[in-house]
């Protein structure tokens, strides 16, 4: 999809979040985060989200040193910043691998596995029962 990103100076990850998949790329540039074609500021409408994004690069001090291009699919806002934010960081980690350390610490590396849980049958949700009539 995606075939003019990828050349020698680049960097990828891929970063996972509740249904949200993102495949970063990372170029050496001025610090420009494009998500799915639009700039970070369009595509995510809150601060947090923003935040999060941004956080391995601001660890690292690399805020200036590279742009990324973003492709993210699936979930909704929390899971795909959590997912980019990830991504981000393993791309990073190929930059230098002496980042690990900072990166552990702020707990990036770390992959956040939870999801929804299903809705079983015989109840309202997925821990929720229906109210029990006793006469």
């Amino acid at each position: 999809m995606n075939k003019k990103v990828a050349s020698s100076n680049t960097l990828h990850g891929v970063g996972r979040r509740k249904a949200a998949v993102a495949r970063v790329w990372l170029k050496p540039g001025k610090g420009a985060v494009e998500v799915n074609g639009k700039n970070l500021a369009e595509y995510f409408g809150t601060d947090v989200a923003r935040s999060a994004v941004v956080l391995p690069f601001h660890v690292c001090g690399a805020e200036k040193m590279f742009d990324a291009m973003v492709y993210v699919t699936g979930g909704g806002e929390t899971g795909q910043s959590g997912a980019i934010k990830l991504g981000i960081a393993r791309a990073l980690l190929k930059s230098n691998e002496a980042l690990r350390g900072v990166l552990r610490q702020n707990d990036l590396l770390t992959v956040d596995s939870r999801v929804k849980e299903r809705k079983k049958y015989g109840q309202k949700g997925a821990r929720r029962k229906f109210q029990f009539v006793k006469r």
